[in-house]
């Protein structure tokens, strides 16, 4: 059992890669530390994405974010590094990474970023009834 955090994203192959469809991953404890106090910051960060050919091994996923427990970083930087480490890992047609830090100073934030392969097109929302 790993006792170390690691930034290794590992991969497997997409089993249906011919179809969209979303994958979305809810990480409620993700912790890293104000650049300018020291103090621990703590998020819900939501990934959402639609794989291409590789999807992101959820266990090296979970020891990629405890690496930032330790690490001083703005939220909006750290959201964006997340998306650009993940996506150089899967490379994936769609990805959104939704930030949701905890009130600090009396003030929420909420980071979204994203990521979509110049070749992909949104497929047609379908609302159901």
């Amino acid at each position: 059992m790993p006792s170390q955090p690691s930034k290794l994203l590992e991969t497997f192959e997409n089993p249906q890669p011919e179809r969209d469809y979303t994958i979305r991953i809810r990480t409620p404890e993700f912790t890293c530390l104000c650049p300018k106090t020291g103090q621990p910051d703590f998020a819900e960060m939501t990934i959402e994405y639609i794989a291409d050919r590789l999807c992101v091994e959820l266990k090296s996923l979970k020891l990629y974010i405890w690496s930032y427990r330790d690490e001083g970083a703005f939220h909006e930087a750290v959201t964006n590094q997340i998306l650009d480490d993940v996506v150089a890992a899967i490379k994936p047609r769609f990805m959104r990474i939704t930030a949701d830090f905890n009130v600090r100073g009396g003030i929420y934030t909420t980071v979204v970023v994203e990521h979509k392969a110049e070749d992909w097109q949104l497929p047609e929302f379908v609302q159901l009834p």
